[in-house]
């Protein structure tokens, strides 16, 4: 039977058609699926590259290009263009195999034919070769082919090659990418040896490569499947897997905890995803009638990303039965409900940020100390519940590592009095923090009152979560294979919480996978991103130092557009003029995402925009796809849109100077401080897929470099 595939560049084109021609997309592929993909309706082209490659009419101004292999009969929707442009792309690439892990490849042959001379030129002019160093077999062994190669040989720049980006396959251009950066061949075949298939390539079976590349194409089994694409082309690109994901995510089985870290938009919750779908489908499979339905959990920490991640799953699979298995909540309701069911029922109850502040306050005023009580709850928060300490001799003698200011033992007896007075305060009052439900709720499941009701639990956004939450995590779920896979990138560590995983009884030693390339923002936009985290070594969560080396985008579009206003009200002007000029340029509102460093710019912006008429939801509310969305950095986290606007971005309020530790009261609080800022920064830079604005009113921050 014929099968349809879909290429991620027509789903990507298809998401930004205007509604009628999107309506008219949708009838020419319905007609073309009931005709079982038939070739009456394909139009082979003349001259062209490739004469595999066929067009499809979908009205009287845009056409289809369609790959139609030799054998067989599976055809691949590539992408969606205006006749001339569709004509041109037809006319132009080439489809081919990459003869080291076999994946799909399309090269822009007309355009590396047409550019041959002017390389050969340059190269004459000069000695000097960009890859004189590397040799033919080595470059064969990563996968470069005779055509590339022969283009390779004739580089006497990066720039020459970055001009390229979009002629050359992808996969190759990443590895000429590594070896112009300095990789060795070695270095660069440890990333690439990774998706070796494990039967021989057989570069003549495109369609065997198709199946290959779930970064790139996805088959299409059912009409209901296609009309839940093309209703929804920008989610569905969200979860492909690329082949670095896909090994990751599909191992058959892992000894024990797994870690996979990497930059912003590298594809770790995607990953994730993936993961809890082939460990929830495996989970189904393996039921029986006498054995209760095993669980994953699928955890992050805050219930806006919980919420995310519940509708990817969503249209990532299909079957109830295996969505029966994954249960997806956030770590403080987890928390929350195994403490209900140790205390037989009795609901906990969360206190209050301001009044826990008021406690601490009320504390430190009656003894004397001149400690805060930002201090104080910060202490107990980082040392005393962070390593479950449970008594004043523990507390004594335990490290305060990463805590600027010293304490001798008698200022710590009179730290942990007040902290047993406002733990007394708490229960008096039948009120508990989120950290304190994490640290009853592991030690319920430790001691057997709770049994462990996960068989795998995965976890995302992992930097985030404080050490009581990994101590109940980590007792959720027997120890054993697949019993943790865990997710995260310390850059994007947002919140006041480090951890060490062994610490907490988590070992992954040799059991940590990296991603290293951004499938979501383009290397224009990294560029500026990257660089405002700052040059401060940040520890990994296996206790390693943890780099961006190799972090980079195959994708390339504008760079990104920074803007100095007069005043406020001048740059809450601009701001309405961006989203407007976005608007025109056919990018639906709900792709547009507005981030602010406090929520009270973030209300004057929805105001700013209201005013004109533009429709604005706040970040956690649920999608609409009229609305511009609207919200803190904080509220960014999670998210992706394919046009962000960052506001405010001035001297004085990025950092934000409540947020920031003085340096005087304690230079190392201070210097946590200014690097969780500046993560926070690179978070709200790193949402953009495709276009990114940033704006200041006064002195841009020191961040923006």
């Amino acid at each position: 039977m014929a099968r349809l595939a879909i290429d991620v560049d027509f789903m990507d084109d298809f998401s930004k058609l205007p509604k009628p021609v999107q309506a008219s997309v949708k009838t020419a592929i319905e007609k073309f699926a009931e005709h079982t993909y038939a070739g009456i309706h394909l139009e082979k082209v003349q001259q062209s590259k490739d004469d595999r490659i066929r067009t499809i009419r979908i009205d009287q101004s845009w056409r289809g290009v369609v790959f139609a292999p030799d054998e067989g009969d599976t055809y691949c929707l590539v992408k969606v263009l205006s006749h001339e442009k569709a004509y041109q792309y037809a006319t132009s690439h080439k489809f081919s195999v990459n003869q080291a892990i076999g994946v799909m490849e399309i090269r822009d042959q007309a355009a590396l034919d047409d550019i041959k001379p002017a390389l050969e030129q340059a190269a004459t002019a000069t000695g000097a070769r960009l890859f004189e160093r590397v040799s033919d077999g080595d470059f064969r062994k990563l996968g470069i082919d005779e055509n590339t190669l022969m283009i390779a040989r004739l580089l006497t720049s990066e720039a020459h090659l970055d001009a390229m980006q979009k002629m050359i396959p992808e996969v190759q251009y990443n590895v000429l990418v590594g070896l112009a950066c300095g990789q060795t061949p070695e270095e660069v075949w440890a990333e690439v040896s990774q998706y070796v298939p494990a039967e021989p390539v057989d570069t003549s079976d495109v369609v065997k490569a198709m199946e290959r590349t779930p970064g790139r194409v996805v088959f299409v089994d059912s009409h209901a499947e296609l009309a839940k694409i093309l209703e929804h082309p920008f989610a569905k690109w969200r979860i492909f897997l690329h082949p670095a994901q896909q090994k990751i995510a599909y191992a058959p089985r892992y000894a024990g905890p797994v870690q996979v870290s990497g930059g912003a938009g590298t594809g770790k919750t995607v990953t994730a995803l993936h993961r809890a779908d082939f460990l929830s489908r495996r989970a189904s499979e393996q039921l029986t009638a006498v054995e209760s339905a095993p669980f994953v959990l699928l955890t992050t920490f805050t219930r806006n990303l919980a919420e995310a991640l519940q509708s990817q799953f969503e249209l990532l699979e299909d079957s109830e039965n295996v969505r029966a298995q994954v249960e997806i909540r956030n770590v403080d309701s987890l928390a929350f409900r195994i403490v209900e069911r140790a205390r037989g029922k009795i609901r906990p109850a969360i206190v209050d940020h301001l009044d826990l502040d008021g406690l601490w306050e009320t504390a430190g005023r009656e003894a004397g100390l001149a400690y805060p009580a930002t201090f104080l709850n910060r202490e107990w928060e980082q040392v005393i519940l962070a390593q479950d300490l449970r008594s004043e001799q523990e507390y004594l003698t335990a490290s305060r590592a990463g805590q600027g200011t010293p304490l001798g033992k008698a200022a710590r007896r009179e730290v942990w009095r007040l902290t047993q007075q406002v733990e007394t305060a708490l229960r008096a009052k039948a009120l508990d923090t989120h950290l304190q439900l994490a640290s009853e709720a592991a030690r319920a499941l430790r001691d057997g009152k709770v049994q462990p009701p996960y068989r795998h639990v995965i976890i995302d956004e992992a930097q985030d979560l404080h050490p009581a939450q990994w101590r109940l995590l980590r007792a959720a779920v027997p120890a054993g294979p697949d019993d943790l896979f865990i997710v995260g990138d310390v850059h994007q560590r947002i919140y006041d919480n480090h951890v060490s995983l062994a610490r907490v009884g988590i070992n992954v030693r040799g059991r940590s996978k990296r991603l290293t390339v951004n499938y979501r923002t383009t290397q224009e936009i990294l560029q500026l991103a990257v660089p405002a985290l700052g040059q401060a070594v940040i520890t990994g969560l296996d206790d390693e130092a943890d780099t961006l080396t190799g972090y980079r985008s195959p994708l390339h579009g504008r760079r990104p557009e920074v803007f100095a206003a007069a005043s406020r009200d001048a740059e809450l002007d601009a701001l309405v003029q961006r989203i407007r000029g976005w608007r025109e340029e056919g990018i639906e509102p709900h792709a547009i995402g507005i981030a602010a460093r406090s929520s009270s710019l973030g209300k004057q912006a929805t105001a700013a925009l209201q005013a004109e008429d533009i429709q604005v939801v706040s970040l956690s509310a649920k999608t609409r796809k009229n609305s511009v969305r609207v919200g803190t950095m904080h509220g960014m986290k999670g998210l992706e849109f394919q046009a962000v606007a960052v506001i405010g971005v001035a001297d004085g309020t990025v950092p934000a100077p409540a947020a920031v530790t003085p340096a005087e009261a304690d230079p190392v609080a201070h210097a946590q401080d200014l690097q969780r800022e500046r993560c926070l920064l690179f978070v709200a830079l790193t949402r953009a897929r495709d276009h990114l604005y940033i704006s200041y009113s006064g002195s841009p921050s020191a961040f923006l470099g």
